[in-house]
Formats: C-alpha cells, structure tokens, sequence
C-alpha cells in the first residue's frame, strides 16, 4: 500500500506517493499531462518490491499547487527541489508522456542527478512530434491553464532541447505503446536514435501502457536498473 505525503519546494507545495522500503535504492515517477501519481499506482506498487518508489504530482496536477504558472522549465526547477528536500542524491527516473520530456530535460540539466532513465510514450522534443491532444474521460484532476502552456512548449519545442539528447549520459530505455498509441511511434525511434546510450522495445498497450501493462512495463524497468 502507498503512502501519501507533501513537501514544500520554494513557492509550491508538491504532493508525492511512496512504495518500498525507506532504505532501498530511489526510483522517481513523473506522470503524463493531465494525469496524476496516482497513474503509476499498480506499476509503482511492483517496482516497490524491490525499489524505493516516489511517485510525484507534477505543478498543476492532483494534489499539488495549481499556481496558474507553468512551463517545463519551472518543472525541472521543481523535481530538483523535490530531490534536495527528500535527500536524494541520485535516482532513477522514469516519465511517462509529459513527465517524460521532464525526466529527459532533467537528465540533460543535472546528470549527475540521474543513475538511469526511462522515457515511458515520451513525445520526442521536435516540432509536430507530440500526437494529438486526448481529453480524459470523466472529472479532471488537474488545471485547465496546464494544458495549453504544456501544449504550446511541445508543439514548438526549444531547439536546444533536441540538441540536448546527445549530451544524456544516463544509460536510457523508450518505452513504447506500439500501433494502438496516439503518438507516432517512428518518432519515438527517433528519439532512442539521438540518446548515445538507449534502447527501444515495445510493449503494446497504447499511449497508456504503463497501466495497461503495468507489470510489464515494472518488469522492463526492473531488468533495465539491474543490467
């Protein structure tokens, strides 16, 4: 079972859940757009098995402060934060969707911050690349003015950010959803072909794969952490 706790990194409050033992080796979790933590909640109760698991609410999002201010920039500021005020040194980072291009930004940022990454359905940082927009279904958890700030950063990505992906020295594992997914799937072979060290595999699913198959995708990450 999760447990489910707040930390305060500068002006906003971030909302986490945990799995695992206190003392294990540290794997964080960054949720898609328009999700939340609680997306990663049977493939974060896997990992816990063998992990120390957090599982974050992104600014916007769930739990945490919705400060109406958002960009990945202000993101990345905030995962560092959650790092240093949780006494994490070096973690493994795994993102799905949104939190993936968080996760890859990051890991270009503060390498010495991430022991390995895995990008989960991550939209690749190239114009055009991210797939069309899917509302979710039923009540939202999350701030109407995310989306469009998210939206307009990945339709027209930071040149830099591709440039980016040559200087990851974390080793890397793309996680894909196969022909059901929304994104297009060539780019997310793009994407692995531009990270130095990183492999694709494909695990069927869709977009959401990570709770499709989650304890594939828990498995997959497992066997990547440990290899």
């Amino acid at each position: 079972m999760d447990d489910q706790s707040v930390v305060d990194v500068g002006d906003v409050r971030l909302a986490y859940r945990t799995w695992g033992d206190p003392f294990g080796s540290p794997v964080v979790l960054l949720h898609g757009l328009a999700a939340s933590a609680a997306s990663w909640e049977a493939a974060g109760s896997l990992l816990g098995e063998q992990w120390r698991v957090y599982a974050l609410d992104l600014r916007g999002h769930g739990e945490s402060d919705w400060p109406e201010e958002y960009d990945f920039e202000l993101m990345l500021d905030d995962v560092l934060g959650f790092l240093d005020a949780c006494e994490l040194d070096r973690v493994g980072l795994v993102g799905h969707d949104m939190g993936g291009v968080v996760a890859l930004l990051f890991a270009q940022e503060h390498a010495d911050r991430v022991e390995r990454l895995v990008l989960v359905e991550t939209p690749p940082p190239f114009p055009g690349a991210a797939g069309p927009a899917v509302r979710p279904d039923g009540p939202v958890d999350y701030d109407e003015a995310v989306l469009a700030a998210v939206r307009t950063q990945l339709s027209d990505p930071d040149p830099a950010w591709r440039e980016g992906l040559g200087e990851i020295v974390a080793p890397t594992l793309v996680l894909a959803g196969g022909p059901e997914s929304t994104m297009p799937q060539a780019r997310l072979q793009d994407l692995a072909s531009l990270i130095p060290d990183c492999r694709l595999i494909t695990l069927g699913g869709g977009h959401r794969v990570h709770e499709v198959h989650a304890d594939q995708v828990a498995h997959q990450i497992t066997e990547f952490f440990t290899s």
